[in-house]
């Protein structure tokens, strides 16, 4: 047992730096992933919530896809394909060889499947928002901008938040995927501790530890923002 626990230790003779580097990739990929995708999300969900029928079609095709993909294949699709576009605008002023960052392609990836679930979020929590509080918000003199800014945003987090906390549950775990396009996050370096030692249980086992770690650290970040979102709230 002792021999396993030295397996983490820190330095040349372990493997805790490298799970460690590996596990700050995976939560820096999530945290760069989040805002990219909530924001494309609200977007998405706003021209399907319009009155403009060729933008309702638009998002709506925009979600068929994305939803219906799968995470892994369209992860492929960005890094392969983007590289493959990248290159060939590149090539019309030089020759000079463009690589994808895995990083910002495994970001784009899962930002563009994450945009797609959240804005069923936010289509339905904008549709629980009655029109009445837009009248009434004009009544008063307000622009579209700070309508939205003052009254409908507020609501609107705290009618999304509990599908929005399943999504980050699910883009925390969905960033393992990137292990195959060779960012070194925390899956990844795991495999190769496996390679490396032939302690295949251990390693995975204390991966999975790390992973519910952060999924209990995440409930107890999206219970202090529910608590936030609910503030003045009749308690009945």
């Amino acid at each position: 047992m002792n021999d396993l626990i030295g397996l983490l230790s820190f330095g040349p003779d372990g493997w805790g730096d490298e799970l460690a580097a590996g596990t700050g990739i995976t939560v820096g990929l999530a945290l760069a992933t989040l805002p990219f995708g909530l924001v494309l999300g609200f977007f998405v969900a706003l021209a399907k919530n319009s009155s403009e029928p060729n933008l309702r079609s638009a998002a709506n095709v925009y979600t068929t896809i994305f939803r219906g993909l799968p995470e892994l294949l369209t992860l492929f699709i960005v890094y392969y394909g983007g590289q493959m576009l990248l290159q060939k605008v590149v090539k019309l002023f030089s020759d000079t060889y463009v690589e994808v960052n895995s990083f910002v392609a495994g970001m784009i990836a899962l930002g563009l499947v994450f945009s797609a679930f959240s804005s069923e979020v936010f289509l339905g929590a904008l549709r629980g928002i009655t029109q009445g509080q837009y009248e009434s918000a004009y009544a008063l003199g307000m622009s579209k901008g700070k309508t939205m800014r003052l009254v409908i945003l507020p609501q609107l987090i705290r009618l999304a938040l509990p599908g929005l906390s399943n999504l980050w549950m699910v883009l925390l775990k969905d960033t393992a995927l990137v292990s195959i396009i060779a960012l070194p996050d925390l899956l990844r370096m795991t495999s190769v501790a496996v390679g490396n030692t032939k302690e295949p249980f251990f390693f995975f086992g204390v991966a999975s530890l790390i992973y519910l770690a952060l999924a209990i650290l995440s409930s107890v970040g999206i219970g202090s923002i529910g608590k936030w979102a609910e503030r003045g709230q009749e308690r009945r």
